[in-house]
């Protein structure tokens, strides 16, 4: 625990599994922490130390101010973490802006593309909320970990270096170690797009095309994201680190992750509707569009968008990436 974060109040919106476990790590970091989610049952649970819904079976440490009223939640903070899906972000951050602090930082923990738009979603926090510094926090991190405080090792981008420090040393704690990155725009496609990867990985697994398809589909799916993320201006070195390479190892090779978990379902030929939020589907398509529109080359990419929207079965797609040209391995 560092000494500055005991006069520190973080506030997380969101009450789900990712929010109440990054509240967790707040609180034991030694911080003030309020959450706000619409869920007044969800709010009572979590101040009594459970969320049976979403980290079921995990007894937690009570203290956290859960509440449904988001001026309460906000009142008093001096850095903001936004844990709420992608696709909804635009929406809470509209509710948000009538009762946010001026001038502290807003954390981005969620992990998306904005599907109708293209944006990237520290670029709706800059179009809806201009006086507020926006960060990124990202990694391979499942939250039942985090809230059973496990070891795990994640990235805090901003684009000042010093907030990015600041706001890592915030949140490290005993079992959460944050690096600090002035990469905003790697950070955010690193998260974004291992959640489409992680939907094929699951779709090979499911489909039972064996562990060597499984590695060459990783291997190649991240060539991909390096692709994408040149064209968007990110360095290399951020996507071989926790936020691009670390989480794909995570997300692409366990059930713990909701989009590979998506993905198998996909490959074994199950209904999909009901399933957990898997943040990869609206995220496939419009992916898929950025790269089109950057002239860049993602084959897995646009084979998990055709699966997704039913334009190719399993068995066409992988015929598809297995009849590509040949090159070099090395061609970018």
């Amino acid at each position: 625990m560092n000494e500055r974060a005991e006069t520190s109040r973080t506030a997380v919106l969101g009450g789900g599994a990712w929010g109440t476990a990054l509240a967790l790590a707040a609180l034991r970091a030694g911080q003030s922490v309020s959450l706000w989610a619409r869920d007044a049952d969800m709010c009572a649970a979590i101040a009594r130390g459970e969320n049976p819904h979403y980290l079921p079976g995990i007894a937690f440490d009570t203290g956290i101010a859960a509440t449904t009223d988001l001026g309460a939640a906000l009142g008093g903070a001096d850095c903001v973490l936004a844990v709420t899906p992608a696709q909804s972000l635009r929406a809470v951050l509209g509710e948000v802006k009538p009762h946010m602090p001026a001038g502290i930082p807003l954390v981005l923990c969620a992990k998306g593309i904005e599907r109708e738009t293209g944006a990237l979603l520290s670029s709706i926090v800059a179009e809806i909320l201009p006086d507020n510094p926006v960060a990124v926090l990202s990694g391979p991190s499942f939250a039942a970990d985090v809230a059973r405080g496990l070891p795990t090792a994640v990235v805090v981008a901003a684009r000042e270096d010093t907030l990015a420090m600041d706001l890592a040393t915030r949140f490290s704690a005993q079992n959460l170690r944050c690096y600090a990155s002035d990469d905003v725009t790697g950070v955010e496609l690193g998260g974004a797009l291992k959640n489409v990867f992680a939907i094929a990985a699951g779709a090979v697994v499911g489909a039972q095309l064996g562990a060597s398809a499984q590695a060459a589909m990783v291997t190649r799916g991240f060539v991909e994201l390096r692709r994408l993320g040149a064209a968007f201006g990110a360095r290399p070195e951020t996507l071989m680190g926790l936020s691009g390479l670390g989480d794909m190892m995570l997300s692409c090779s366990s059930t713990q992750s909701r989009n590979f978990a998506y993905g198998a379902a996909l490959g074994r030929g199950e209904p999909l509707e009901g399933r957990p939020l898997a943040e990869g589907v609206p995220t496939a398509a419009i992916a898929a569009r950025l790269a089109a529109e950057h002239a860049v080359d993602a084959p897995i990419i646009s084979a998990v968008a055709a699966l997704l929207n039913g334009a190719v079965t399993i068995d066409q797609a992988v015929e598809a990436l297995m009849t590509r040209p040949l090159k070099h391995e090395n061609e970018i």
